[in-house]
């Protein structure tokens, strides 16, 4: 299954180029969490300060055992809260949404 999201960075250089190095070389318990959790293949790009993220899952993925997984990991946690200040909600996500599930309305 492929999921895509949007977010925003903050609209700042240097900080873009801070929260690109972090992604240079992720730390390896954020890799194996993803990994374990059924995603298969993960994307950023960015235009401007604005983050598209393509996410590739395999069919054991569920969105909330992701969440659980993460809220129990304190490496995860740590991962977060950091990559966090650079981050900032896009003006349409809810209270205390980070990336946002974008819909797909088109396909070839």
């Amino acid at each position: 299954m492929r999921y895509c999201f949007a977010l925003d960075l903050k609209d700042d250089p240097t900080s873009i180029a801070e929260y690109e190095r972090h992604h240079l070389q992720i730390w390896p318990e954020i890799e194996a969490s993803i990994r374990e959790s059924g995603i298969t293949d993960m994307q950023l790009y960015r235009t401007g300060n604005r983050l598209f993220m393509i996410m590739e899952t395999d069919e054991s993925f569920s969105f909330e055992a992701k969440a659980a997984a993460d809220a129990a990991s304190p490496i995860v946690q740590k991962w977060e809260t950091l990559m966090w200040s650079y981050q900032q909600a896009l003006p349409t996500a809810k209270p205390g949404e980070k990336w946002v599930l974008m819909e797909r309305f088109f396909k070839l």
